[in-house]
């Protein structure tokens, strides 16, 4: 695949996707650029106020050469080259994007949100992340579908290429492919792809780690919930639990149990044949985490987890509830996609087709701005190359000896070695109005300051590339 270089409105970029000649040319490289120079969802924004590049924005978008699949394959050889030799974490989940009423609808969007009366579509990406630093390293997919016809028949008898839940396998077989130069692979989900077909076949390679919500019943003949109870308390552990919507951040007291257990096939009212084919019953671990002296009026911590993995001492168990935890990487990130950055939701596109590439688009170029976050809280060394390319380290040493020039203080200095991407991450926050300070007297940057940073860094480089090509 040959790389693509583009300038356009302070953005240049290299990438590259898989697809026909005409539609992976400097026009495709600019969409690229252009969502990560200027996230946002209006198109005549991401042209610069420019008539010309909204046309050619919206050109491609709709071009029949270009698809969510080809993108997303572009984006996952990226990822590849990343992983290797690498525990990685392959986060999956669903995140609906709602457009909007009967217009939406009319317009040829399906239904979304409870009822079917709301418009829009639906996004499954699978984010690639290190499982001990918890980096962001890439994308190893992205799907996104439009839910534009009805099955008439009853989904316990629809084979599983038919029902809506066959992208959490489609997903953990795109992790195998794509991560296959990874040291080990695990995927990790929530309560909704607790499915038996997701652990009875899943590739070789990979290892699942999912949150129960089926009390199944277990070739024993107990419940997977009654055996959990059962267990004895192997030990505690003491975690942070993040802020979410409408909860405070606080710790919670945990205890852990585990054990082996071997889950039974399923037996349906009406059983498809694609579970007639499934083995009888598949051999897990059980990770039971509870809370203990949860505070007044807090609904207390209780997740059951089953993997693959075998969970032979509290170590494994407490690694397990470290993986499973480190999936809210793939909340920030919706949440940078959607309501904190790009606002994909607020897109006035009325073409169903266009519109999914350019989601795909904006969930690639996202992943900068998500990387970057993680950065600024996690300076663990994270290599400036998984987001930005190597030219692009002269120009930010340059502009980080400008703001240091300025800094009255040491603390108003970067402090992060120039080959990690938290370099780059304080440097793109300067550029957004963020202070220099961590913690008092301000706040960390957020997805805003570095959405706004990024836009100013994109304008400097192009810049620096149009004063030396006049020299």
């Amino acid at each position: 695949m040959q790389a693509i270089r583009c300038t356009h409105l302070g953005a240049e970029a290299v990438f590259g996707w898989r697809v026909r000649r005409l539609a992976a040319g400097k026009k495709g490289a600019w969409c690229h650029a252009a969502l990560v120079a200027h996230p946002g969802s209006c198109i005549l924004e991401l042209s610069g106020g420019q008539r010309r590049g909204e046309i050619g924005f919206g050109r491609f978008l709709r071009n029949p050469a270009v698809t969510v699949a080809a993108l997303s394959a572009a984006a996952a050889e990226r990822t590849a080259t990343r992983v290797a030799g690498r525990d990685i974490l392959a986060i999956q989940d669903t995140s609906e994007i709602v457009l909007g009423g009967p217009k939406v609808r009319k317009a040829g969007f399906g239904p979304v949100g409870r009822g079917g009366f709301l418009g829009g579509v639906l996004l499954h990406p699978v984010l690639a992340v290190d499982a001990i630093s918890g980096e962001l390293v890439g994308l190893a997919d992205i799907a996104v579908w439009n839910r534009d016809t009805q099955n008439e028949l009853h989904h316990a008898k629809r084979p599983l290429e038919q029902k809506e839940s066959r992208k959490w396998l489609n997903g953990t077989r795109r992790a195998s492919d794509t991560l296959g130069k990874a040291g080990r692979i695990t995927v990790v989900s929530d309560r909704e792809s607790d499915l038996y077909e997701d652990f009875a076949l899943k590739p070789v390679n990979v290892h699942v780690l999912i949150r129960a919500s089926s009390n199944r019943n277990l070739v024993n003949g107990c419940k997977l919930f009654d055996h959990a109870d059962g267990l004895p308390e192997m030990g505690r552990m003491t975690v942070n639990i993040p802020v979410s919507p409408g909860k405070s951040a606080r710790q919670a007291r945990l205890a852990l149990r585990f054990g082996p257990v071997t889950i039974k096939r399923p037996e349906r009212g009406m059983p498809s044949p694609d579970l007639k084919r499934l083995p009888q019953a598949v051999g897990l671990h059980l990770v039971d985490i509870r809370e203990v002296d949860a505070p007044k009026g807090v609904e207390p911590i209780h997740w059951r987890l089953l993997t693959s993995h075998i969970i032979e001492d509290f170590g494994a168990a407490r690694l397990m509830l470290d993986f499973y935890r480190k999936r809210w990487i793939i909340e920030d990130y919706f949440r940078t996609l959607k309501s904190a950055g790009f606002k994909v939701e607020d897109a006035r596109m009325t073409d169903p087709a266009g519109f999914m590439n350019f989601l795909a688009l904006a969930a690639i170029a996202a992943v900068t701005v998500t990387q970057m976050l993680r950065a600024r809280n996690n300076p663990s060394g994270q290599p400036l190359g998984d987001a930005f390319d190597p030219d692009d380290k002269p120009l930010l040493i340059a502009i980080c000896k400008d703001y240091e020039g300025e800094a009255p203080t040491e603390r108003q200095k970067n402090p992060h070695p120039p080959d990690t991407l938290a370099f780059a991450s304080w440097i793109i926050a300067r550029l957004g109005a963020w202070t220099g300070y961590y913690g008092k007297p301000g706040p960390a940057p957020g997805p805003a300051t570095l959405s706004r940073g990024l836009r100013r860094y994109h304008e400097i480089k192009y810049g620096a590339r149009i004063a030396t090509e006049i020299v």
